[in-house]
């Protein structure tokens, strides 16, 4: 009888181990952010936290995104009013079924971080929509 609680209760902790444990999947696009990617070094100089200059924003999902235009969107923290104000916005094509996306500067898109401070970051669909987001800090 005692083996057979044992046995029940050590199965029920199992059970609700592995329902905890699927449940904090990720499943949404998570945004990040490099120094720059390179085709054959991947991602160089992961970090949430850069110098003034370029950064690259990285956005990795489970499933494709079906994005065609999106948008990357900067906003500076101002410590005096305590709100985020917009700084620059980027616009970039992508193709649909990407899962892995890379933005960094190109001719027509600066994504040059002159001030230090905090930013907060969204990538946006076409229709202005958050897909992802995340907070960098550029220091001097």
């Amino acid at each position: 009888m005692k083996k057979l609680n044992f046995t029940l209760l050590f199965n029920l902790f199992l059970l609700l181990l592995i329902i905890n444990s699927s449940s904090f999947t990720q499943t949404d696009p998570i945004m990040y952010f490099c120094k720059k990617y390179d085709n054959f070094e991947g991602e160089v100089g992961i970090s949430d936290r850069f110098e003034k200059g370029s950064v690259t924003v990285m956005i990795r999902c489970d499933y494709p995104l079906n994005l065609s235009k999106v948008t990357i969107q900067y906003d500076k923290y101002n410590f005096t009013t305590g709100n985020f104000n917009l700084y620059k916005r980027a616009y970039f094509s992508t193709e649909n079924d990407k899962n892995y996306l890379c933005f960094s500067m190109d001719k027509k898109n600066e994504m040059q971080f002159n001030d230090p401070g905090f930013y907060r970051v969204f990538l946006l669909d076409e229709n202005d929509k958050t897909v992802a987001s995340a907070i960098i800090e550029i220091i001097d």
